[in-house]
């Protein structure tokens, strides 16, 4: 058992502070995840307190993240990725575009992307809180699901999960494509 499984079931209070932590750590560092430990959560405290959990650290990681980028700027996110992929998605994601467009970008890529992009080009913070709320919900209920599902051995419910996440991140993956492209031919007009 590792040490943050053993801590959230032998303290209840200081395991909720860790479990949100991770999934803090998590929505802004793709190497980190806090999804190993659902299981152990959905036991220590229920699916509801763990949805509340899960996407709660998520959003403060989200938060996290768009301040890092908003506050110190391009030299904080450059290990993101490449100066040329990044100029190209602020050709397509800066202040002023559309709530639709950014909750689907907030769908469709890893989450601590969006909030180090959305930061760096200074989007209104409460938009951008009201996308990352929306968009994580759907992730953190299918996530917590799938947990439990685990726990009490409901195959048939992990399968049927984990194939309406990938669906759903496809769909917006494509859609986000669609819109992209649409907006690169009209602007060659």
């Amino acid at each position: 058992m590792s040490a943050s499984e053993h801590l959230i079931q032998q303290h209840r209070v200081l395991g909720a502070y860790l479990f949100l932590a991770l999934a803090a750590l998590s929505a802004m560092m793709a190497f980190i995840s806090a999804v190993i430990i659902i299981p152990i959560a959905v036991y220590t405290w229920g699916p509801v307190i763990t949805v509340v959990l899960l996407w709660s650290g998520w959003i403060l990681g989200g938060i996290l993240a768009y301040s890092i980028a908003r506050f110190f700027g391009r030299r904080a996110i450059q290990w993101l990725t490449a100066e040329v992929g990044l100029k190209r998605i602020e050709s397509y994601i800066n202040e002023k575009t559309p709530f639709s467009l950014v909750l689907l970008f907030q769908l469709a890529l890893p989450s601590e992307i969006p909030g180090y992009l959305l930061g760096l080009v200074k989007y209104p913070i409460k938009s951008y809180l009201l996308a990352l709320a929306c968009a994580e919900l759907p992730y953190a209920l299918a996530t917590v699901l799938l947990g439990d599902s685990f726990l009490n051995k409901r195959a048939y419910i992990i399968l049927s999960a984990g194939l309406l996440m990938i669906a759903f991140s496809y769909f917006a993956i494509n859609k986000l494509q669609q819109i992209i492209e649409a907006n690169q031919l009209s602007d060659n007009d």
